[in-house]
């Protein structure tokens, strides 16, 4: 990051960034600073647009109409506007937006000079952002052929081009396009060639809102490479009057020629037979029928019965039937019959004749050509999008088209680079993202719960300091209370027993001594 002060030109960006280390200048709201400047190419090249002046002066909307599409839509009437990115905005940056949805879009610009491949690479590198997703809609550019009507007021889905690079979606189809097209020499035909699919998930460019870098990069050696954000991620045909043979055998297995009918192989046994077991329900009315004429039911005055035939009242269902278990002739309920095996087929076993299914022979392609300089393509003179699309504001940025790899790789530095920081510094913690991931989907808390829960959980239970034996000493106590008081009673009722049987034995003692007394008295 350039911190300096340069020029009037320069536009200072206050950039906030959540989690960034350091802190300039005194608003608690930011947390870092970066100086952006329209980039500006550090090497000779072919087409280079920013659209920091805000305007569309070399750019040419079409005027034309899709041939192949109904009249109500076949306008390129979708609308372009010049705009900055709706969030991690970097202030003084701005990019040509795809405005409308559901609407054909054509806009063209003419190079600062054509390319003509012969012995420099080219280069093409420009920013996407599809800042409200993607349902289904492309992003590529085309490289409009250098001939001699070009006219980009006509530009529209047949104008011929050379390149076509890209990303691409509709659906749970997501591409990255490169396609060029080429001559072929001998029926002087123009054909589409396509690369490989990338070898990399691309859903999270389309799905992500963030502005991501494409670059082409094609080599005179015919070698070639896709790049997204810096990180790198094709003779013969069948003879039309070849027929198949008639005895031709296609059958990899066939019914084994050995095999017999076991003897005991019933082809006659029916797959259901009625179920022995089954009993007719108590309460059964065989005589009443399920259904029987309305009684209410009045021929039509206008009947005629020359015409309409003889009149009958509409069957209703019998009121006899409502408290039975049913009605009409009762029969016994179908079931599978145990003894039914079907018609009888040999087992299959291996064709010895067969020969694999039938493909016409091959011939030499009368067509065929094998072109040692592919490199060698129609030369360019105009870069154009062409585009349909159902979703909106679709964010480009940041063309260059040069022969240089390192001249490219600076001007992305100077403006995807900053892109790239803002988006990065604005991130959500991983807390945030937590968060946001749960309000969009509820059931995550419960994983978070078990996922917080769990390791506590197990850590108390195993790790919880436990009191040893040794702790523990072991000393005469004194008994409970309430057992005192009942042993107190119990002795207090203990001696007032021994109390009342003394009482007793003096009362009869006393008595005993007054007899005797008595006795001696009389007897003298």
């Amino acid at each position: 990051m350039d911190e300096e002060q340069s020029d009037d030109t320069e536009d200072k960006v206050a950039a906030s960034g959540k989690g960034a280390s350091g802190k300039t200048g005194t608003d608690a709201n930011i947390s870092f600073q970066v100086t952006y400047k329209t980039p500006v190419p550090t090497g000779d090249v072919y087409f280079a647009e920013t659209f920091d002046d805000g305007s569309l002066d070399r750019w040419q909307l079409s005027k034309t109409v899709k041939g192949d599409a109904d009249d109500d839509i076949a306008k390129y009437d979708g609308k372009w506007s010049v705009e900055q990115l709706k969030e991690n905005k970097v202030p003084g940056d701005q990019g040509l937006v795809l405005k409308s949805r559901a609407k054909h879009h054509a806009i063209a610009a003419m190079l600062n000079k054509p390319f003509i491949f012969q012995d420099e690479p080219l280069v093409i590198q420009y920013e996407v952002n599809f800042q409200d997703g993607i349902d289904c809609g492309g992003a590529y550019i085309k490289l409009l052929s250098d001939t001699g009507s070009l006219n980009l007021e006509q530009f529209h889905d047949r104008t011929p081009y050379t390149i076509m690079f890209g990303p691409d979606k509709c659906g749970e189809d997501y591409k990255l396009h490169f396609i060029f097209r080429h001559q072929n020499p001998l029926n002087k035909d123009v054909e589409e060639k396509h690369a490989k699919r990338a070898d990399v998930d691309l859903k999270k460019f389309y799905t992500d809102k963030k502005t991501h870098l494409y670059t082409l990069v094609l080599n005179p050696d015919n070698s070639y490479e896709m790049f997204i954000d810096q990180s790198s991620v094709s003779r013969e045909i069948d003879d039309p009057n070849d027929s198949k043979p008639e005895d031709w055998d296609e059958r990899a297995k066939i019914p084994d020629p050995e095999a017999v009918k076991p003897d005991d192989w019933d082809e006659d046994a029916p797959a259901k037979i009625e179920d022995p077991d089954a009993l007719k329900p108590e309460g059964w009315l065989d005589d009443e029928p399920e259904f029987v004429p309305d009684p209410n039911a009045e021929k039509p005055e206008d009947w005629d019965e020359e015409m309409d035939g003889e009149w009958e009242a509409p069957q209703i269902p019998n009121p006899a039937c409502e408290t039975a278990t049913g009605c009409g002739e009762w029969k016994r309920p179908m079931i599978n019959n145990p003894q039914y095996k079907g018609k009888w087929k040999a087992p299959l076993v291996d064709n010895p004749n067969y020969q694999g299914v039938w493909k016409p022979r091959k011939i030499d392609n009368p067509e065929f050509f094998e072109d040692l300089q592919p490199f060698r393509m129609i030369s360019f003179k105009a870069l154009g999008l062409e585009l349909w699309s159902m979703t909106s504001d679709i964010y480009f940025d940041n063309f260059i088209i040069t022969s240089h790899k390192e001249v490219a790789d600076r001007w992305a530095s100077d403006s995807w680079g900053l892109k790239k920081l803002v988006a990065s510094a604005n991130e959500p913690g991983i807390f945030s993202q937590l968060m946001i991931a749960a309000e969009e989907r509820p059931w995550l808390w419960v994983i978070y719960i078990l996922t917080v829960a769990l390791p506590i959980g197990l850590a108390v239970l195993f790790c919880w300091p436990k009191k040893s034996d040794d702790d523990y000493v072991y000393k005469k106590v004194d008994l409970p209370r309430g057992d005192v008081e009942e042993e107190e009673e119990e002795e207090e009722d203990e001696a007032a027993v021994v109390d009342d049987e003394d009482k007793v034995a003096e009362a009869a003692e006393s008595a005993q001594a007054a007899g005797e007394e008595t006795e001696h008295q009389t007897s003298g």
